[in-house]
Parts: C-alpha cells; structure tokens; sequence
C-alpha cells in the first residue's frame, strides 16, 4: 500500500490594495504595475549600503519573488520610495530593501511606508516582522519593531 500525502496548498492570494494614502504628499501601493523597478535598481545598488553593485537581473528576480510597495508622488506618480517583503503569509516575514529618495528624507515618508507594510500584513497573524538596520532604527522602533529579546538564538549562512 503507497501512503499518499496531501498536496502543499497554493499560497494565499494575494490582492494589490488600493493606494493608501498615509503621508500628505505620497501614496503607499503594492499594487506592482505600478513599481518602477528600474528607479529601484538604481537606489538600491548606488545609493545603499547593503544593496551597492547588486545586478539589475539579481533585483528584478528579488522584486518577482516579493511583495513590493512604492510610496508614489500624489501629483506627479512618480516612485518616492520603495519596501519589499519576503514572507510566507503564514508566520514570518522579512522587510528588506525599505529605501527613501534622498529629497523626501526626513518627511515622515519612511515611517508611513513601514506603517503601510505592517497594516498590509497584519491580517496575516504572522509570528515575526524581521528586518536588519544599521542606521534606521529610529524609523522602525516608531512602528514597533524593537530589538531582539535573544540574539544568541538567531544564526545566519553568508552574512558579511
């Protein structure tokens, strides 16, 4: 007799919201026609820390595997600034490549961009929002990330 299993169930649709405005001049979407991947790939591998010299085909591969939000000018339409998720919709996410162009610093856009991340997926009842900073820690404590209670338990392959 084979024992049979059931099948791995498909993962959850998931619905681009509609814009949500959370900032005066900016909208926050994941809706991903919207994502101007190009502007990504330019930010993340000339303008940060963790991201620098990164391929275009590495990030557009990140971007299909991902949920992506980009704040977009309310005026012009235009990319302000980016978030992607990586995440199971089940248990645990990670906010990675969470990147502000340089004029809209400093206006709030990053918080609400986080905030916009955190709404979208609390419907999710995940266990854990993981990230990693090294200088933004003001932006996400302001969303209720804190640090870790145990660092000791967490271990990474390949970190630089």
């Amino acid at each position: 007799m084979s024992e049979t299993t059931a099948p791995v169930p498909a993962p959850p649709a998931v619905p681009a919201p509609g814009p949500v405005v959370l900032h005066e001049a900016y909208e926050i979407s994941a809706d991903p026609a919207r994502l101007d991947a190009a502007r990504v790939h330019h930010w993340l591998s000339t303008d940060s820390y963790w991201a620098g010299g990164r391929p275009r085909e590495k990030q557009d591969r990140a971007i299909a595997g991902s949920l992506n939000f980009g704040a977009y000018h309310r005026d012009t339409g235009e990319i302000a600034a980016y978030a992607r998720v990586v995440t199971d919709y089940a248990t645990f996410a990670w906010l990675c490549d969470v990147y502000v162009d340089r004029p809209a610093r400093g206006t709030g856009l990053g918080t609400a961009l986080v905030t916009a991340v955190r709404d979208h997926l609390e419907p999710y009842g995940l266990r854990r929002i993981m990230l990693a900073t090294a200088d933004a820690h003001g932006v996400y404590e302001k969303v209720g990330f804190t640090p870790l209670q145990n660092p000791d338990k967490w271990m990474a392959l390949g970190q630089h």
